[in-house]
């Protein structure tokens, strides 16, 4: 008589962020229901995600509930089952608890997919009510903790069969040196085929990776935006010559294109910030925008706040409110000329960030 047994495994990942909100009593004031504020992606199982808080409920039906979503955060197309847990961080082994799965059917294991925009949604819309907590040990000095745990299954397998063949032999491969490449062909002229004039200096390139970098570019050197013929140097008269320099750099390597000093580097990420824009190169601006927002200060908030509002950088429109959002940087910001010159200039940002400030402010 012979006998054979197998087992299905799951293969999974487990992962766990902790949530904190400071400031519960400005959330619930300020937000309407259906209205949320979204934590920093964070990664597990090879995905990105971020919880979406709701102070005040989603739907309405559950107006006097703290909502919480989890949410995909990337654009990866494919099926994701996983099991998701919202719970206070400070709970014990038998304190409350909420499991919530996808199309708010209770089950373990849930299925989303992200390509309709409306998938990759995990809701717990009753979380908690907004009574219970303000009555509970878990709200402390106008704070919480939410701890969410996701387990993503990867794959499930059966095991059991035939021992597997022996894994195949690797070979180390080294990282891509393509950006070194792309940028010694830039240095090299080697098969340029377009002149761009930029503050009486002239750089040559080449159209097709231009335009495949820019879809600006790509309408400038191919489509109907097109000027001149294709011997003719192509002007650039809003931009030093230094900056567009750097700009073609970064086009041809996809990486900062400066080593400076800090005082050199912060005017350049100004620039080429500008300069990104124009071109619709996002990757850039959003590294730009990360380089301003780590040069915040009293001095530089106000210039760096105009620059945000003209180029549409909510998130660093953002870091500039939160810094001036202290009485004290605000008033120190307030003495610079150019703190005037936004105020001339951006009369409605002034006001918008006064009235946060005033929102912000502890009751005398």
């Amino acid at each position: 008589m012979s006998s054979s047994a197998s087992e299905i495994v799951a293969d999974t990942t487990h992962g766990r962020h902790h949530l904190k909100i400071d400031g519960y009593s400005i959330t619930k004031a300020t937000l309407p229901t259906g209205e949320f504020l979204k934590s920093q992606p964070f990664s597990v199982g090879g995905r990105r995600w971020a919880i979406q808080y709701y102070p005040n409920g989603d739907p309405s039906s559950h107006k006097g509930h703290i909502s919480l979503h989890l949410v995909l955060d990337d654009a990866v197309a494919g099926e994701v089952r996983a099991q998701v847990q919202f719970r206070f961080k400070a709970e014990k082994k038998h304190a409350l608890s909420f499991l919530q799965s996808w199309g708010r059917k209770p089950a373990p294991l849930k299925l989303g997919r992200v390509e309709a925009g409306e998938d990759g949604v995990w809701e717990c819309p009753n979380f908690v009510k907004r009574k219970t907590l303000e009555e509970s040990d878990h709200l402390k000095d106008d704070s919480f903790t939410i701890r969410c745990d996701i387990i993503v299954v990867n794959e499930f397998r059966a095991d059991g069969g035939p021992p597997p063949a022996p894994a195949p032999r690797s070979v180390p491969v080294p990282p891509s040196d393509l950006g070194q490449q792309l940028g010694d062909l830039l240095a090299a002229y080697k098969g340029a085929d377009v002149v761009f004039e930029v503050g009486g200096q002239t750089f040559a390139a080449h159209r097709w990776l231009l335009a495949a970098r820019s879809p600006v570019l790509s309408a400038e050197l191919f489509g109907s935006m097109r000027e001149g013929g294709a011997a003719g140097a192509v002007r650039v008269a809003d931009m030093e010559a230094q900056v567009f320099k750097a700009l073609l750099r970064f086009m041809y390597t996809d990486s900062w294109p400066l080593e400076t000093a800090e005082e050199e580097e912060f005017a350049m990420a100004q620039h080429l910030l500008v300069a990104a824009d124009k071109y619709r190169m996002e990757r850039l601006k959003l590294i730009c925008e990360d380089k301003l927002c780590k040069n915040i200060a009293a001095g530089t908030a106000a210039s760096i706040l105009a620059l945000a509002e003209v180029h549409h950088c909510h998130e660093l429109k953002g870091a500039c409110f939160h810094f001036l959002s202290s009485p004290k940087n605000l008033t120190a910001a307030m003495a610079g000329d150019d703190f005037e010159n936004l105020r001339s200039s951006f009369p409605s940002i002034v006001k918008e960030l006064i009235a946060k400030c005033s929102i912000d402010a502890p009751a005398q």
